[in-house]
């Protein structure tokens, strides 16, 4: 038998093969990062926003659903949405062609099935929340159902994913406990936990 023969090398390659045939790994720390940062840098126009008026904004939804107040915060979330998906794309279609795997493969089609059920779920629920008038419960909402959909993911990508889920799960709690909190807890769970949650993955995963 050869001395340099060593079973446990044979079966971290055995590993490895069976996840990249199983499970997406072509995520990108980097685009979690900046996903991060779009979630601040929208948080601050939000908070100018709402603490910059003279008047409460939700007094005015009572009202109208939509009005000249509150249609740049309905502006600046879909931008920070697009970016951050957009971003997320380009990156992991960048990583993926760097280690010649072709971006939408079987497994990143389960990771994106098991993802949307939950979170198109939760986006038609803060919808209908929003209509009905309960607007305190917004912020909560997103980040309960997008920490349900990333628990979900988790399965068919990183498993570290599953642990950012279950951070976003507890700060959607705390969010419907103080709801006055609502726009803190959505920075801290899309700005701040985005950004560590992609510092780990970049130090454990992508750093050479």
């Amino acid at each position: 038998m050869n001395p340099s023969f060593k079973p446990q090398d044979d079966l971290a390659q055995i590993r490895t093969i069976m996840e990249r045939s199983t499970k997406f790994l072509s995520l990108s720390a980097f685009a979690a990062i900046l996903a991060g940062v779009y979630a601040l840098v929208g948080a601050g126009i939000a908070w100018r926003i709402i603490y910059g008026s003279d008047k409460v904004l939700y007094y005015d939804l009572k009202q109208e659903f939509i009005t000249s107040d509150t249609l740049p915060l309905i502006l600046v979330a879909g931008g920070v949405f697009v970016l951050a998906v957009g971003t997320g794309l380009l990156l992991s279609y960048r990583k993926a062609l760097a280690a010649g795997q072709a971006l939408w493969n079987a497994p990143a089609q389960r990771l994106v099935f098991n993802f949307i059920i939950p979170f198109s779920t939760g986006s038609l629920f803060v919808v209908i929340l929003y209509f009905r008038g309960y607007y305190s419960l917004l912020a909560a909402s997103t980040l309960l159902f997008y920490g349900l959909a990333l628990l979900n993911a988790g399965n068919f990508t990183f498993s570290d994913i599953r642990k950012l889920g279950m951070a976003e799960i507890v700060l959607g709690i705390l969010a419907a406990i103080f709801p006055g909190k609502g726009l803190l807890f959505w920075a801290l769970g899309f700005g701040v936990m985005h950004i560590v949650y992609g510092v780990i993955m970049y130090r454990k995963y992508e750093r050479r």
